[in-house]
């Protein structure tokens, strides 16, 4: 499953630095367990160095009153859809790998920023931040094991 998302993440970063010229494209990668369940829902999103929701890069999962089970991303970016194009209306299915394809401004790299995942599966359990993976060149290419339905996540500067 490749899907490509918004460059909202690099207008995030504009916001955050102005002088932003540069952006690269990145390949983020999460593959899921087989944990015998329903279609997870995902959110992949990014935090500053203070904590603070810069932006989403993808939202999984069709139907929106699970969205707040996304806890750390429903707390951080009050749970607002509006204006996300990186939503899609397929959620992930155990053992199934989503591919995340954006341009992220270069100031994100090395500046503090976190890549941030969680998981939910409907009649299962939740997992905020299952993924906290700071945006550095050097970690680019280094699989992360998640603590729940995330077996590996990776993501990939080109």
């Amino acid at each position: 499953m490749r899907k490509f998302a918004l460059p909202a993440l690099a207008a995030a970063g504009a916001m955050v630095m102005p002088a932003l010229a540069q952006a690269r494209p990145v390949t983020f990668e999460i593959k899921l367990r087989p944990y015998g369940g329903d279609g997870a829902y995902v959110a992949l999103y990014v935090l500053d160095k203070a904590g603070a929701y810069k932006g989403t890069l993808w939202l999984s999962g069709q139907k929106s009153k699970y969205y707040a089970h996304l806890r750390d991303w429903d707390r951080a970016s009050g749970g607002s859809v509006a204006g996300l194009d990186g939503v899609t209306g397929a959620s992930v299915g155990a053992g199934k790998t989503l591919t995340v394809s954006v341009d992220l401004a270069d100031a994100l790299f090395d500046g503090g920023f976190t890549a941030h995942v969680d998981t939910s599966v409907e009649k299962m359990r939740d997992n905020p931040s299952e993924i906290v993976a700071p945006l550095t060149a050097a970690g680019a290419g280094k699989p992360m094991r998640g603590k729940g339905y995330v077996e590996s996540f990776v993501y990939r500067l080109k």
